[in-house]
């Protein structure tokens, strides 16, 4: 881990040297480094899980982990989160690489235009938006309306557009959301000639694409967890 990231501070040192408003670093340059100590959380041990495979005994200690809406593993995820914040908050130069990052990816962005139904689509960024948003015309003349700004899915912006489909006359549009970056995810259906979501929603959905097939479409999902059935 701390190779890793020593190798992550060299090539943002890189980065800002190389893209610095037309100033070359001299060859001869060189960068002191602040030692930061990371000391990390112990994670316990489970030496009661083994399995046994063709008669070898394979130790399994952190199989808890994968549980990961148990109590237990969300909080190891936030001790190791405050390690890993308190690290890069110590990092002398990240101002300076995010103001850069920012000035360079500070334009308008658009995606190839598709056309569903009568109607043509595009996502379109404005510059430093976290999420493209999905526009909608009625011609490649028209004036272009949103359809989906998955911006404003939470009030923290932290829920995410992933797939997304359309039925075959393009009347209604199926997408899933991720809250907080995570791999489960809903998916809903909004009618695109009323634009209103409708009541339809499935749960537990991973890795799973969206495939219209008539008035419906396909999908994976898992078992619903035990907290919701309960």
């Amino acid at each position: 881990m701390k190779l890793f990231l020593t190798t992550l501070s060299i090539a943002i040192i890189t980065l800002l040297l190389s893209c610095d408003s037309g100033t070359k670093a001299p060859t001869n340059q060189t960068m002191d480094f602040k030692q930061i100590p990371v000391t990390y959380p112990a994670t316990r041990k489970d030496t009661s899980v083994t399995d046994n495979y063709h008669g070898t005994k394979i130790s399994d200690p952190y199989r808890w982990l994968e549980d990961d809406q148990s109590a237990e593993t969300k909080e190891w995820v936030t001790r190791q989160n405050i390690v890993t914040n308190g690290y890069l908050s110590q990092i002398p130069f990240r101002d300076k690489v995010k103001a850069r990052l920012e000035q360079i990816f500070d334009y308008e962005k658009y995606a190839p235009p598709f056309k569903e139904g009568d109607k043509y689509y595009f996502f379109k960024n404005d510059g430093l938006q976290n999420q493209s948003v999905l526009y909608v015309q009625d011609n490649l003349n028209s004036q272009a309306e949103i359809v989906l700004d998955p911006n404003k899915f939470s009030s923290d912006g932290t829920t995410s557009l992933g797939e997304l489909d359309f039925s075959k006359d393009g009347r209604y549009l199926a997408y899933s959301t991720s809250v907080g970056g995570s791999d489960w995810r809903s998916i809903v259906v909004k009618d695109m000639n009323t634009g209103e979501m409708l009541s339809d929603e499935v749960k537990w959905v991973k890795f799973s694409g969206i495939a219209w097939q008539g008035d419906g479409f396909y999908y994976t999902k898992f078992p619903e967890s035990k907290k919701e059935r309960s």
